[in-house]
């Protein structure tokens, strides 16, 4: 049975792996060494020096192309880390289309960073794929796009922008770090390239931070091995094993995740003092079906508003929350509860984040894998 055979599950666990030539262990060494000797110039066992490759970041890079679907994958030092070597594939007048709800790092790599290397971002509503068409220049080279969006878990249609997208030679890049490769897989919808903040999901513990691409394509991969290698942005050895691990329960935490986070989403549907919640699972978010065709399940990520809310309601209910903690990130086991407005998406101005929908009374939750009543008894203290 080869790698590529396996099922999702078994993928997880054995996907892109060899078992270890020297004694035989079952999970990869964390090889903690920044060089490897050489029997003469040049002349080596296919690990040089650590910034150019790593034996553990191999496996990981295996085993996160596997997941994903794809032939190649590349480990960053942070999920900004890879969205940064993604956007040095351009040069200065290349011009990028992107959602307009996305995660306020991205947005401020693309604003404030890259935008002052000529590189022109254009940010637009997706809701309906067509509306890219009229912002497709000869200069338009990436297409870059996160679903479900954080916060306000909207949903692009992947397959519909990528054929609008093939037809104009431009890429299209899927920030997968919401949904995870157990709920959607872009390059099966026809991405050219998948970005995940491994801190998240992938890890699934908040105890590393790590970033991860996947591609297809060769002379696509060769590219952004070069930039990772002259760029150095690269992950330790003992974070790749740590997300190396959190891969091998992945599909395990994501079934729990996904339940919870329906009940969760449905408890605050229902009450009384929830003005709306924002969850692709319901039938009547506006782009439910496409979540259904595209995705596994709906995920474990939520935003609401709390019924009358302003910016200090909302503070005082994160603050009563105790299971929910409050902090940066998401996708651990423990849940988690933000302030998109002054935490995620704060180097955004009021008028930036308002217009996509990011109110001051705005709270995200990342639901976690506890007993879900114990979470509804939180919530209901917290509102109450």
């Amino acid at each position: 049975m080869t790698n590529k055979s396996l099922k999702f599950n078994s993928k997880t666990i054995h996907g892109g792996q060899e078992l270890e030539k020297a004694y035989g262990a079952v999970m990869p060494p964390i090889y903690q060494t920044s060089t490897f000797a050489q029997e003469s110039p040049g002349e080596h066992k296919g690990y040089a020096y650590a910034r150019s490759a790593n034996p553990t970041r191999t496996a990981l890079e295996k085993a996160m192309a596997s997941i994903e679907n794809g032939n190649y994958g590349l480990a960053f030092g942070s999920g900004l880390a890879a969205i940064d070597a993604i956007i040095k594939l351009l040069s200065p007048g290349d011009e990028v289309i992107s959602n307009n709800d996305l995660y306020g790092g991205s947005y401020r790599l693309f604003k404030q960073v890259f935008e002052k290397y000529g590189i022109v971002f254009r940010f637009i509503d997706m809701h309906n794929a067509v509306s890219i068409e009229p912002y497709i220049t000869n200069k338009t080279k990436l297409i870059w796009l996160e679903t479900p969006t954080n916060p306000m878990l909207n949903i692009i249609d992947i397959k519909a922008i990528t054929k609008i997208a093939e037809n104009h030679e431009v890429l299209v890049a899927v920030d997968n770090t919401f949904a995870s490769p157990y709920l959607q897989r872009p390059l099966d919808l026809g991405a050219d390239i998948v970005m995940h903040s491994a801190t998240k999901y992938l890890g699934g513990h908040s105890d590393t931070v790590l970033g991860g691409i996947i591609v297809r394509d060769k002379a696509l991969a060769d590219k952004l091995y070069f930039i990772q290698n002259a760029s150095g942005a690269i992950c330790g050895p003992m974070d790749s094993f740590l997300v190396l691990r959190g891969i091998k329960t992945l599909h395990v935490r994501m079934q729990r995740h996904c339940e919870n986070g329906r009940t969760i989403a449905e408890f605050l549907n229902h009450h009384s003092k929830v003005e709306k919640v924002f969850w692709p699972g319901f039938t009547n978010h506006p782009n439910h079906e496409i979540a259904k065709s595209q995705m596994k399940d709906f995920g474990a990520m939520l935003s609401f508003l709390p019924k009358g809310a302003d910016y200090k309601k909302a503070i005082a209910i994160i603050k009563k929350l105790s299971l929910f903690m409050l902090a940066e990130s998401l996708g651990g086991v423990e849940s988690l509860v933000g302030h998109p407005a002054s935490m995620s998406h704060g180097g955004m101005t009021k008028k930036e984040r308002e217009k996509v929908g990011i109110k001051d009374a705005l709270i995200r939750i990342s639901v976690g894998i506890e007993d879900v009543q114990d979470l509804i008894e939180d919530l209901e203290n917290a509102l109450r």
